[in-house]
């Protein structure tokens, strides 16, 4: 399910209140729990992940990890009693991933509940939350992007060829995949950024238009290919 652009999988069960997600595991007897993508989107680029340390069964709504962000440092609460048999260990050198694949690689815990029916007794499809999600990225004005910022660049007023130039500085400065929100006025930057991607080899991963501006997510790839593109067919070929 998507509601706005931030998306929700059927397969997941929901504790809106929480900002978690459940899904049952291949064996069907263990879960695995992450966050939602709005509230990722929403708390910004993820700079800290803290698990704490839990035995035995843990109760509802408690805490198991402490997520830090660069807007927020919150508690990741478990959404059923459970006992906790996994931790994403990935998530400690790579935060980042709560954003980039939440729920991917990006899951929290792996769980086995105390109550096998508990994940769909006590927690909502996504359809049923649906309304609430949508009323939640309008007040709060959330965009769900394929991969969270680590730098962002408004150029408004500049021309699309200054603007470019000063991105390709920007990217030679960055590390491989990372990425850079890119935000202008100018009504010629949807053609160019297609063709700045052709030409360089990195990818531009997302583009919406709000109001007068152009907004690009742009992720600087570790080997870049560029593209040729034939004026006549429009086809592109490997440089």
């Amino acid at each position: 399910m998507e509601v706005l652009g931030c998306s929700v999988p059927d397969d997941c069960r929901v504790d809106f209140e929480n900002d978690t997600w459940t899904r049952p595991d291949r064996d069907e007897l263990s879960f695995s729990v992450g966050l939602l993508a709005v509230q990722a989107a929403f708390a910004g680029r993820y700079t800290s992940v803290r698990f704490r340390d839990v035995e035995g069964i843990i109760e509802r709504g408690r805490s198991v990890a402490t997520l830090e962000s660069l807007r927020s440092t919150a508690p990741f609460r478990i959404p059923v009693t459970a006992r906790v048999i996994a931790r994403n260990e990935a998530l400690a050198t790579r935060p980042k991933l709560l954003n980039d694949s939440p729920y991917d690689r990006g899951w929290v815990v792996r769980i086995v509940p105390s109550v096998p029916t508990d994940p769909v007794r006590l927690l909502a499809t996504p359809e049923s939350i649906r309304t609430a999600l949508e009323a939640r990225v309008r007040e709060q004005r959330i965009h769900c992007y394929p991969a969270a910022p680590d730098l962002e660049m408004y150029e408004i007023g500049s021309e699309c060829s200054a603007t470019l130039a000063r991105l390709d500085e920007e990217l030679a400065r960055q590390a491989p995949e990372q990425v850079v929100l890119l935000v202008t006025d100018d009504p010629t930057s949807p053609i160019e950024l297609v063709r700045w991607s052709d030409r360089t080899g990195h990818s531009v991963l997302h583009q919406r238009k709000e109001g007068t501006l152009y907004h690009f997510l742009i992720r600087k790839e570790a080997t870049p290919v560029p593209r040729l593109r034939r004026a006549a067919t429009g086809e592109v070929r490997g440089a």
